[in-house]
């Protein structure tokens, strides 16, 4: 097949000014978020403000409109959005930075009303107010100081009541940016603001729950400290969350950062954050890493290494061993990953073990496990054990059996007549590889031939499954020949 040419800015200039120009012309007849691109483009020529109020109309349209968006018009309108936002960022940005974020601050203030009137249960939306934000914060580092230093008013202007957490967000994207004086008087102003908002809050009669502006500020404030370097004064204001609300492990890396390694070990062993639906047993391997680094950093080797294989034994972390190697000696690493490959074989659950000897990698104790336990896998597991049998099939046959009959069994017992093509598929796949598997496999397991007699016995009536495979072996459509086998037609 030959290559479709590539499109360059050279080729396309050879094509001459009346060419591209009615082909300009013939695209913005068809698209409509092109079409205004094209326009902003053209207003361009006059100047910013050109664009700029260009943009203020279709900002304006936007804030004005009440009608819903239905679920089939959500990616036209989310790309017409995004034309929106490109052509501030790449129109206006370049030429007035300080206009491109008022306007994409206009932008961002429209989010609430936005996601009032359309599903956007694929985030494209959503996404696009994402791009905005971080936009935001690249054209902030071309700021001039008079303009930088303005930026904070800007932004509580635009955004000060929004409750969906943008503030916060943009307040991440530009306070790298700024001045450390506008930083400051930014968060001594928070500050008084939630001291007054607070006070009022308090004089409330109703005991339903209510949201608080005061929990965003409190976080600005802590995003501006972080900028500031300002890690004492962060820390004073994660002290005021409560308890399982504390970002433990963030507060006790900067403090290990800096060298404050006693503080550091004291905030690492709090309770603090969770993750929904986890207990932590205080050996997540994230908190272990970072508990194990803050002891090599007070000189206490003995105690990480063996929190870290304490956790290795809990958890089978792989991340975990390759961190405990890492600090042994010259040989005796070796002697280490041997003993802990023999523990995750003999003494922990399969299937933590599987994942293990995927994550290290060693594909062959991976096999060694799936064939030691044969009847442990569960074939309703077709997220991963399709892709974890295709990655043994070639070298480990024996094991790649195993799986591929659990997930046939599954979706024949099952009567998973939406899986039958997969199920086609897999029976393809043991039937090539019985040859090698026959001259290995236990006693205790079945050949192909009887594997398959028991299916047709147990599975008779299943035609939709039966017609794909003809005579229980696979159709040329559904099955492919092995790539080790040479082709001398």
């Amino acid at each position: 097949m030959a290559r479709k040419p590539a499109l360059t800015t050279e080729k396309l200039k050879d094509l001459g000014a009346d060419k591209l120009a009615q082909l300009v012309l013939d695209e913005a007849e068809r698209n409509a978020g092109f079409r205004r691109q094209v326009k902003a483009a053209l207003a361009g020529k006059s100047g910013p403000e050109a664009i700029a109020k260009l943009i203020d109309r279709r900002l304006s349209g936007l804030a004005r409109a009440k009608s819903f968006i239905e679920w089939d018009k959500a990616r036209a309108f989310a790309d017409d959005l995004r034309s929106l936002t490109d052509t501030i960022t790449s129109e206006l940005g370049p030429a007035a930075p300080a206009l491109a974020i008022d306007r994409l601050l206009r932008f961002i203030a429209t989010h609430e009303q936005v996601f009032e009137r359309v599903d956007d249960s694929s985030g494209r939306v959503q996404d696009v107010y994402y791009q905005a934000i971080h936009a935001t914060g690249d054209l902030a580092a071309s700021l001039p100081v008079p303009e930088a230093d303005a930026l904070p008013e800007k932004i509580m202007t635009a955004l000060g009541e929004s409750t969906h957490g943008y503030l916060a967000d943009v307040t991440e994207a530009v306070a790298p940016h700024l001045p450390q004086d506008s930083l400051a008087r930014w968060d001594a102003e928070l500050k008084d603001a939630i001291t007054e908002r607070q006070a009022k809050e308090a004089t409330r009669t109703s005991d339903g729950w209510f949201y608080s502006m005061t929990s965003q500020w409190a976080a600005m404030r802590q995003i501006l400290a972080s900028a500031r370097g300002d890690l004492d004064l962060l820390i004073a204001l994660e002290l005021k969350k409560k308890p399982h609300m504390q970002d433990t492990l963030g507060i006790a890396a900067q403090l290990l950062e800096v060298g404050r390694s006693a503080e550091a070990l004291e905030w690492v062993r709090k309770p603090g954050r969770r993750t929904f639906g986890k207990i932590d047993d205080g050996l997540s391997p994230e908190r272990v890493s970072l508990e194990a680094r803050i002891l090599d950093a007070t000189d206490d080797r003995s105690a990480a290494q063996a929190l870290r294989w304490r956790c290795f034994e809990t958890r089978l972390s792989a991340d975990i061993l390759r961190e405990y190697l890492k600090q042994l000696p010259d040989f005796e690493d070796i002697e280490a990953e041997d003993s802990a490959h023999a523990f995750a074989l003999e003494k922990s659950e399969p299937e933590a073990a599987l994942q293990f000897f995927l994550d290290w990698p060693r594909l062959d104790l991976a096999a060694k496990l799936i064939a030691t336990h044969p009847h442990r896998w569960d074939g309703g597991d077709w997220h991963i054990l399709p892709k974890i049998a295709g990655l043994l099939e070639h070298d480990y046959p024996l094991a790649a059996t195993i799986l591929f009959r659990a997930l046939l069994d599954n979706i024949l017992d099952r009567a998973r007549s939406k899986a039958y093509g997969h199920g086609a598929k897999y029976l393809g796949k043991l039937a090539l590889l019985a040859q090698e598997v026959d001259a290995m496999r236990p006693s205790t397991m079945t050949d192909h031939t009887t594997y398959l007699g028991k299916l047709k016995k147990a599975h008779p009536r299943k035609s939709g499954f039966w017609a794909r495979v003809g005579d229980g072996e696979p159709k040329a459509s559904a099955a492919r020949r092995p790539v080790w086998i040479k082709d001398d037609r």
